[in-house]
């Protein structure tokens, strides 16, 4: 049987308890906003407030937390997309979108699925671009192509709350039998450039040997010259010795008042060391022909006197003294 004290102490639990549970309940609407981060608050099922970093009350049964945002720069990267060029040949190209977004409540009542309609909008912009630009233009043209694909992206995410910071062209896939095509031509540039190294080399390298072989000739041409400079300098020297010392025996001669027949004797002396050469002709002055002959004469008479019996030689002697006395 229940005491009028335990009848009275149940309704006092059941209210502490309530109260507690209360308690804990009202604890648990408060929200903490972290850095970085932005809340979604609707009241009534219609928006309320945009919460910032923070502690903050929802009230029981009229408000929530409709979205959580971060506002920190983020980072899509996109399937490759089937893309065909001005020159209709098709690749495969796969973009990075780098955005962040900038009205939490444009963000989350600008549209649905925000991440998806960015992938539709990219993969789209991205065929419009490379369908204005042919192949080759398209594989040298990454910088103009991201410029263009951030321009059009940003202003059409705008009304969405969301910022596009950038897009990169990640990979451009063309064709296997394009890639074959272009590694060739890659292929054939290099060889042509090593052939045009090669041709440049060979051509230094003979102009440095002709240039070398011209230097050396001019060298050698000089230090020919200069031999032949010094030789004939030296032959000079020698002639101008031999003639000085010429004209100073010449002039001892006449400081010695040489006579003609020492002139004569010097004269008959060179005659004969002409005549011990290996010429078959000489050329006598007119004047030694002269004592030459006369030379020869008294040779002849001194070699006949020799021979004459001594009674022809009585009778020159006689003839001789005879001519004397008259």
């Amino acid at each position: 049987m229940f005491t009028p004290v335990m009848l009275v102490s149940i309704p006092l639990i059941l209210g502490i308890a309530v109260i507690i549970i209360l308690l804990i309940y009202l604890a648990t609407r408060f929200t903490i906003v972290t850095q970085a981060n932005r809340f979604i608050v609707e009241r009534l099922g219609g928006y309320y407030a945009t919460w910032d970093v923070g502690i903050h009350f929802l009230v029981p049964f009229i408000d929530r937390v409709q979205l959580k945002v971060t506002i920190k720069e983020q980072v899509i990267d996109f399937d490759p997309q089937p893309v065909i060029t001005k020159d209709n040949v098709t690749m495969q190209i796969d973009t990075v979108v780098f955005f962040q977004i900038t009205d939490p409540k444009l963000y989350a009542y600008g549209v649905n699925y925000p991440i998806k309609a960015i992938e539709n909008i990219t993969s789209t912009t991205l065929r419009n671009i490379i369908g204005d630009l042919e192949l080759d233009d398209s594989l040298t043209s990454r910088d103009y192509i991201n410029e263009k694909m951030r321009t059009i992206l940003d202003d059409a995410t705008d009304p969405w709350g969301i910022k596009i910071n950038r897009v990169e062209v990640k990979n451009i896939i063309p064709p296997k039998d394009i890639r074959e095509a272009m590694e060739k031509q890659m292929r054939a540039e290099r060889e042509k450039r090593q052939s045009i190294l090669i041709a440049e080399g060979n051509k230094r390298s003979s102009i440095l040997t002709a240039e070398g072989e011209k230097e050396a000739r001019i060298l050698r041409a000089d230090g020919e010259k200069q031999t032949r400079i010094l030789e004939a300098e030296g032959q000079a020297e020698a002639i101008l010795s031999v003639q000085k010392a010429t004209a100073k025996g010449i002039e001892l001669i006449k400081a010695a008042n040489a006579d003609e027949a020492f002139l004569r004797l010097e004269a008959y002396k060179a005659m004969e060391r002409v005549a011990d050469g290996q010429a078959t002709k000489l050329i006598i002055p007119s004047d030694m022909q002269g004592m030459v002959g006369l030379a020869s004469t008294l040779a002849e008479a001194f070699k006949s006197e020799a021979t004459l019996p001594e009674t022809a030689k009585k009778q020159l002697a006689d003839k001789d003294s005879s001519k004397s006395k008259k």
